[in-house]
């Protein structure tokens, strides 16, 4: 009896048969998975300040527990003092970015034309971006005459150091009032006007023209005390590639992370900057003793007379 297509399944049929059961019961792969988890990356640059200043290491431990603490979300924060070579596959889901160190990180640490193509690549795919103290920093040999510099886009503005073009100005002050400034952002929220010995720097560079229409200042001080102006310390972008940045000028000695106000404020920052909801009380996680994280030392040892 001849086989007709009505009649019996060719090879051709068996075989299709015997893939769409084998492709049915197959696991989806990892990246069709519905994965809510926010990643952070803190980039700890290199620091030679003495012990009880900038702390960048101790600073960054810091940070990572703040985030994985951070309790309405799935959190993940990586801590990295070199850069990968593998980094536009590694940090393609990286949400935002925190750099603290002494000068922007990427300008001081190895393959530095690599790490810049690297993070033009995620800024542009909406990556956010948020600078602590003297990782907002920039000298003369890092931007171009004008002073124009990719983080001047990233970040809205940066502390211009030993600049041609424009002086910001570095100076600790013992009482320097940190205020919100008058605006309904998110970063402002559950935190107040605080007093603190710190080393906020004034005079930041916005451009030429100054801040563009899409930087909003978050937090000003009335400083110098002998001539006081109101000084933009802390402030925020929205960029037209989607992405968020934020340039806070502080904390300069360590001991100043105890302060409630200013890490409401800085991890405020870090979750909008992720494109995530910041709590109408603020993002506020306790602290172990700052010692905890290993610092070389907690306050700076006293001058010697």
């Amino acid at each position: 009896m001849t086989a007709t297509a009505n009649s019996s399944p060719t090879r051709r049929d068996a075989l299709a048969a015997g893939t769409a059961t084998l492709l049915a019961s197959w696991p989806l792969p990892a990246a069709h998975k519905h994965d809510t988890t926010t990643r952070v990356l803190i980039v700890v640059g290199p620091s030679n300040h003495p012990p009880g200043t900038h702390e960048v290491a101790a600073g960054g431990r810091l940070l990572k527990h703040c985030v994985e603490a951070f309790a309405s979300a799935q959190w993940k924060a990586d801590l990295i003092t070199q850069w990968p070579k593998d980094a536009a596959q590694e940090f393609a889901h990286v949400a935002t970015i925190v750099f603290i160190g002494d000068l922007f990180p990427p300008e001081v640490m190895p393959e530095r034309n690599t790490i810049m193509n690297d993070l033009a690549a995620m800024m542009k795919a909406g990556c956010g971006i948020v600078c602590l103290h003297y990782a907002t920093g920039l000298q003369a040999q890092h931007v171009a005459a004008d002073g124009d510099h990719p983080l001047l886009h990233w970040m809205g503005g940066y502390f211009a150091t030993r600049c041609r073009h424009h002086q910001s100005i570095a100076r600790v002050f013992r009482q320097a009032t940190i205020e919100p400034a008058e605006k309904n952002h998110p970063v402002l929220r559950g935190w107040k006007a605080f007093t603190i010995h710190d080393e906020p720097y004034i005079n930041n560079y916005f451009g030429a023209n100054g801040p563009a229409k899409n930087v909003t200042a978050l937090a000003t001080a009335m400083l110098p005390p002998e001539k006081p102006h109101r000084e933009t310390v802390a402030w925020a972008v929205e960029r037209a590639d989607g992405g968020r940045g934020v340039g806070i000028v502080m904390p300069h000695f360590y001991r100043n992370w105890a302060n409630d106000d200013l890490r409401v404020l800085i991890l405020n920052a870090i979750v909008w900057s992720a494109k995530q909801q910041v709590p109408q009380e603020g993002v506020k996680v306790r602290l172990p003793d700052l010692a905890t994280f290993r610092p070389d030392a907690v306050e700076p040892p006293p001058h010697k007379k």
